[in-house]
């Protein structure tokens, strides 16, 4: 029998309802490719580039905006803008002139290279698979590279300094253009973003910078012309070791809208890889958190914990509790972590939490130091006031 307008749908299946839906936009949403327009790709350059020490590398068809876009994005966070066109380049004009100092051999610093004292530069290898030569290729393949951890990013004998970063464009391989073939070990080193034509992106464009309203006006009803994309731009991104830390950096450090997330993670890890990550994503936030994840990953979960249902929350502290009766020594991280999870907990949950943990002698003595008051002191102090009265 039809369900009558306005009839009470049970939350259980709503839950249910809203996980397929969830999961057709999953699916749907890469029905066409796994691309950005314009707009979502400054987006998406701006936080990679602010938060982090990944190369970004834009795979466009040409004439689609790639290099206006990121000189857009420098303007709009002040970031000094340095472009190398590596078609145009040789080893030499890389990593410098060799000159000697009494028995040593040194390189002279490229004119291009941001030093030390330059504001915050954002250095454009565009054209890096038009590199000419062997050779070429193979001295920039260090500089695209992410630095190592506690590392500058380099080039040969120079050092990059950690406030300037590195955006990389290239047109796909797919026969329309004379470029080489990128090592594979080179695509695992950067975040790859597939960029094509919008027509909406671009009638917001063309309105910005007033062109032509005959142009405009033709445009607007005949969208197939705006530009011909050619062949699929599919550079065969697979997953990898390498390939998740790089996701787990993005999402430790970047936040992106919903409709972007998975097509970032798919220019990462691949397509089937990054659905069946959100997927899961998905399927995890039905579930309470786990008193493993407070205790030992709490940036990753924190905001999951604030914005749980009351039946979660409590399942998560009874997950603690039990844990922590278990096993009740804690690193000094873990003591940290447990506080900020004390703290945004609804009122009455935490005072009974804080009831249940000072009777773990350990963790009662962990969380009762000075430096822990702000967040434990009230709640001691109204079990206190409760005792005696």
């Amino acid at each position: 029998m039809p369900r009558k307008m306005g009839a009470r749908i049970p939350k259980k299946t709503l839950s249910v309802l809203n996980c397929h839906l969830f999961r057709d936009s999953i699916s749907s949403s890469f029905s066409g490719g796994h691309t950005l327009n314009i707009e979502q790709m400054k987006q998406v350059l701006a936080e990679i580039l602010a938060r982090t020490d990944l190369t970004p590398c834009v795979v466009g068809h040409r004439g689609v905006g790639k290099t206006a876009g990121i000189i857009q994005v420098c303007r709009q966070e002040s970031w000094r803008y340095v472009s190398l066109r590596l078609g145009q380049m040789e080893v030499g004009d890389l990593i410098g002139i060799p000159f000697r100092e009494g028995d040593t051999m040194h390189w002279s610093r490229p004119s291009w290279w941001p030093s030390d004292g330059d504001p915050p530069t954002v250095v454009h290898c565009d054209e890096l698979n038009r590199a000419q030569q062997e050779d070429t290729l193979q001295a920039i393949f260090q500089f695209v590279e992410p630095p190592v951890e506690g590392e500058p990013r380099a080039l040969h004998t120079h050092r990059l300094a950690p406030r300037h970063k590195v955006v990389v464009t290239i047109n796909p391989p797919d026969g329309s253009y004379q470029v080489a073939t990128l090592d594979r070990a080179l695509i695992d080193r950067m975040v790859m973003l597939y960029v094509e034509s919008d027509h909406a992106c671009w009638q917001r464009y063309a309105a910005g910078r007033a062109l032509d309203d005959g142009v405009r006006g033709f445009l607007a009803g005949n969208s197939a012309l705006l530009a011909r994309q050619g062949a699929p731009m599919d550079l065969q991104v697979e997953p990898t070791e390498r390939a998740w830390e790089m996701v787990s950096v993005l999402r430790k450090n970047c936040r992106f809208a919903d409709e972007l997330e998975m097509e970032v993670y798919a220019g990462i890890v691949g397509r089937e890889a990054a659905i069946a990550f959100m997927r899961w994503l998905a399927d995890n936030r039905r579930r309470p958190v786990t008193a493993a994840e407070v205790l030992n990953d709490w940036p990753l979960v924190a905001d999951r914990v604030a914005a749980q249902r009351d039946d979660l929350q409590a399942a998560t502290v009874n997950d603690l509790v039990l844990t922590l009766q278990a096993s009740p020594t804690l690193t000094e991280q873990q003591e940290e972590h447990l506080v900020a999870c004390i703290t945004v907990l609804p009122r009455d949950l935490r005072f009974g939490f804080i009831k249940s943990l000072l009777k773990i002698p350990a963790v009662a003595l962990a969380i009762s130091q000075d430096k822990y008051d702000a967040a434990v002191l009230d709640a001691i102090r109204a079990i206190a006031d409760e005792a005696r009265a």
